[in-house]
């Protein structure tokens, strides 16, 4: 069996990547516990001056991954080159950070010695999505190898050679052989890696049902999950919004990566009193984006990363608009050579459609029109999901009271939501558990250790 990567915007067969044997995988997993034995006992100094050079070596070669991205899965190459300076940015974040995260803590109490130590675990099992195919592995990959776990990445078959790119910067960067490792197989095959008792713990980022497969695989060892799942993030523009602002962040934040993001910004809750003049300026911002070849500087949008996932996308449009929903642009498959979309938006959607109910992965933005700040609370936490969120008005205290009453991991005001190696990175409900980045990522995968001693 073989992992075939093609290029969405040819439609041509990049390369077949042959799938690793049961011997190889045994192979990959004995020198994952091999290296994680001597690994947890270097220095972070050490460790650090390592990630350093991970971040130098992506920098250095940004346009070569930068290519790779582009031609596997789509991604402009302008997001792509952004994509490869951000996955640099979290190695360098976690080379500095990863000591004082690590700290010992001290606590008063009745014994002598009391304190809590942070421990590496193992061996962590990171299966990876192809929508942001370095910046996913890397911010997973640079935290837990500062805190002195290993990693594997079972990265999405359609971007095998993303795969062994990162692998190969890490190789470069001179981490010890084993530290961090790509194993190629399918979705399929995945299980008996994660039952496997050499893996130590799974994060996943992925669908909400890959999820569920995943926590309940490894539930079955009692082993440690992190799970990044589906979103379908609301975004309240209330009636003292600036409109200019948010039409702008609102378009951003939908059509970033052709909206193929679980962080994109998706249902758009829009006050009665400013809806027909945000909408035009919506509108004006989602159209102006122009759909072109990927690896063109100029192009601001290319194709989904299949005609299979364009197909499943636009069947949800046709669904809605079949239930009421008023396309107000787009909505048309564009006589275009592979799997390109439009920007579409679709207003007077409703509960029921799948515009209303489903996560739409693709350039498809939801209107909701909404008669006050309690009605959008509402709206806003009427779903399954709750990754992120977004709140638009000029009064940042009433903005800031209206985001602690919305059901997810993150809310941005007046900015689209985005992921920041300084900040906390999760979701609830079906959105997954568990946090990646900042210091709360960093101690998911480590034993979190009580030592209390008396005379």
């Amino acid at each position: 069996m073989s992992l075939k990567s093609t290029n969405p915007f040819t439609g041509k067969l990049i390369k077949e990547y042959p799938s690793h044997s049961d011997l190889e995988i045994e192979k990959l997993l004995n020198n994952s516990v091999d290296a994680y034995q001597s690994w947890k006992r270097v220095s972070i100094k050490e460790r650090a001056l390592l990630m350093k050079q991970a971040a130098e070596i992506l920098r250095d070669n940004k346009m070569k991954y930068a290519e790779i991205m582009s031609n596997e899965m789509g991604k402009c190459i302008t997001e792509a080159q952004a994509e490869v300076e951000k996955s640099a940015w979290v190695c360098d974040y976690y080379a500095e950070k990863a000591s004082e995260f690590m700290n010992p803590k001290n606590i008063k109490t009745d014994y002598l010695i009391s304190k809590v130590i942070y421990q590496p675990i193992g061996p962590i099992l990171a299966i990876m999505p192809w929508n942001f195919p370095l910046w996913q592995v890397f911010r997973f990959a640079a935290p837990n190898l500062m805190a002195g776990n290993t990693g594997i990445l079972k990265h999405a078959s359609n971007v095998s050679g993303c795969s062994l790119s990162i692998q190969e910067v890490f190789e470069k960067a001179g981490f010890p052989t084993g530290v961090f490792q790509s194993v190629l197989i399918r979705g399929s095959e995945t299980s008996k890696v994660i039952e496997d008792k050499r893996i130590a713990g799974v994060t996943l980022t992925g669908s909400t049902e890959a999820g569920k497969k995943v926590a309940e695989a490894a539930g079955k060892s009692l082993k440690k999950t992190v799970l990044e799942l589906g979103g379908s993030d609301p975004y309240l523009i209330l009636a003292d919004a600036d409109i200019s602002l948010a039409a702008e962040k609102c378009a951003a934040g939908r059509l970033l990566n052709a909206g193929q993001s679980c962080i994109g910004a998706k249902r758009f809750l829009v006050h009665d009193a400013i809806y027909d003049e945000f909408l035009s300026a919506f509108k004006q911002a989602m159209q102006a984006v122009k759909l072109g070849n990927p690896m063109d500087a100029n192009t601001q949008m290319g194709p989904l990363a299949n005609t299979s996932f364009r197909d499943d996308l636009h069947y949800q449009v046709e669904k809605s608009i079949e239930a009421g929903a008023t396309c107000i642009l787009g909505g048309e498959i564009p006589d275009m050579q592979a799997a390109f979309y439009p920007s579409t938006i679709l207003a007077d959607v409703k509960p029921g459609m799948p515009a209303y109910d489903d996560e739409l992965f693709g350039p498809v933005a939801s209107v909701i029109r909404i008669k006050n700040d309690e009605e959008a609370i509402c709206i806003a936490n009427d779903t399954v999901f709750g990754l992120g969120a977004a709140v638009f008005s000029k009064n940042l205290k009433k903005a800031e009271k209206i985001a602690e009453e919305i059901e997810s991991g993150a809310v941005f005001i007046n900015d689209f939501v985005k992921s920041d190696p300084r900040l906390p990175f999760g979701g609830v409900k079906e959105s997954g558990y568990g946090r990646e980045l900042s210091k709360e990522g960093f101690r998911e995968f480590l034993n979190i250790k009580t030592i209390a001693g008396k005379p």
